[in-house]
């Protein structure tokens, strides 16, 4: 089983979203989540008066899939968030030991 955590504008979320239901992935933590990179940050002007956004928002999504389903859920998420712009985010694969479903007591895939 891996995990799969990635970092997307938010503009993006609904393409991703549906693009992973395709693929029959179900479960999907979102977290708000505010951050740069080399997009820095930038300014803006409220009323005259200019100030800077050093951190940007972003959305920081979470979830597990089996080994069968990481290539394709890898590829959904980059096709459907990729915009071409410096800000797109990123993409973090990790690889779990074990998922336990609290309700039921279900171990491994059968968890997820």
């Amino acid at each position: 089983m891996k995990r799969i955590d990635a970092v997307i504008r938010p503009s993006q979320l609904e393409q991703v979203k549906e693009r992973l239901h395709a693929l029959g992935i179900t479960g999907l933590t979102i977290f708000e989540a505010r951050g740069f990179g080399r997009q820095k940050g930038h300014t803006e002007t409220y009323r005259g008066t200019e100030y800077s956004l050093d951190f940007l928002p972003k959305l920081f999504l979470s979830l597990v899939v089996v080994e069968e389903l990481l290539e394709p859920a890898l590829g959904a998420i980059i096709e459907s968030a990729r915009t071409g712009a410096i800000g797109d985010g990123k993409i973090f694969v990790t690889s779990l030991d074990e998922v336990v479903r609290i309700r039921t007591g279900e171990r491994g895939p059968a968890a997820i």
